[in-house]
């Protein structure tokens, strides 16, 4: 198990593996209570463990004192309208009762420090617009919105429909 020792004393970083599949739906869970989205996760301890064991998906857990209170899951990307790679956000959650104790900057510190450690020049993440806590959380830390775009996505439903044009 690799740990991460942090500035934060008794709060360590700890690397996921694909036995941690369960955790990540735990939390992916919490995310999307919170966000009011908890009927669109979907996500299986099953689906978590192959996107892990194949590297298309990897977390990070923050832990006070034993206890995990937080994670990341991210994945490595990259961009031809830059030339860039970097590092996107796709879940990350600090348990309430531990918020606003600067883990979550920790947390957000060691993904740029992984980000540089790899290469990459930038580091991204999605936010609700009626998030304002973490509006303010992000903007705190300097981050900036990029609001010249709008994602658009096709579900698998719409994946195989188009598909059948080919």
């Amino acid at each position: 198990m690799d740990v991460i020792q942090t500035r934060h004393d008794g709060f360590q970083l700890r690397l996921g593996t694909p036995d941690d599949a369960a955790l990540v739906v735990a939390y992916m869970k919490k995310l999307g209570a919170y966000q009011k989205m908890l009927d669109k996760i979907t996500a299986t301890e099953a689906s978590i463990h192959q996107l892990l064991s194949e590297n298309k998906g990897e977390a990070i857990f923050g832990e006070l004192g034993g206890e995990t209170v937080g994670f990341i899951y991210f994945y490595q990307n990259s961009s031809a309208f830059t030339g860039q790679s970097g590092l996107y956000i796709d879940g990350f959650f600090i348990d309430q009762q531990v918020q606003s104790k600067g883990l979550g900057q920790i947390m957000i510190a060691y993904m740029a420090k992984l980000a540089l450690q790899r290469g990459c020049q930038r580091l991204e993440w999605g936010c609700l617009d009626w998030n304002e806590p973490a509006i303010n959380f992000y903007r705190k830390m300097g981050a900036y919105s990029v609001d010249e775009m709008t994602i658009y996505r096709f579900s698998a439903e719409q994946l195989a429909e188009h598909a059948t044009r080919f």
